[in-house]
């Protein structure tokens, strides 16, 4: 058991550290139109009884940052019973980084049953206010660089 939550916490953070590589491209409307063909598809397999295929789901649909998932990630956040789909919900309510759900992973971080999603949620939400603090004061960035965490 602590060797499954030690594999699940080094795969949720190599999966915090991954890229997108969507930004500021035009997107062709055919390639619109797929993608929203897949964003239905995964929001269906949301739903599913299949625990990987949940967590698969709920990971790329942070990857889309499809604000149509937020409310079903946030009831997989509060709800589900694998620990593993709870951290991959709140790691992509995140990366959507709507409000509501940002503020619904804070609230994990504090009152979840599980320590370990507690955990977790608590080092994306600083994350995600590392990141809003550095977008708004650029000149910090040269001072982090020389830092050893």
């Amino acid at each position: 058991m602590k060797t499954l939550k030690i594999l699940s916490i080094v795969l949720i953070s190599a999966l915090l550290f991954s890229a997108t590589t969507f930004a500021g491209q035009e997107i062709d409307p055919v390639v619109k139109a797929k993608f929203k063909i897949i964003e239905a598809n995964l929001l269906v397999g949301l739903k599913s009884d299949n625990e990987g295929l949940r967590i698969s789901c709920a990971y790329f649909l942070g990857e889309m940052k499809s604000e149509k998932s937020v409310i079903e990630l946030m009831q997989i956040l509060r709800d589900d019973e694998s620990y593993a789909a709870r951290i991959v919900a709140a790691l992509s309510l995140i990366k959507i980084g709507n409000t509501q759900a940002v503020y619904m992973v804070q609230r994990t971080s504090l009152f979840n049953e599980f320590e370990g999603v507690r955990k977790m949620s608590e080092k994306f939400y600083l994350s995600h206010l590392m990141k809003k603090y550095l977008e708004q004061h650029p000149e910090k960035v040269a001072e982090l660089s020389y830092v050893k965490f």
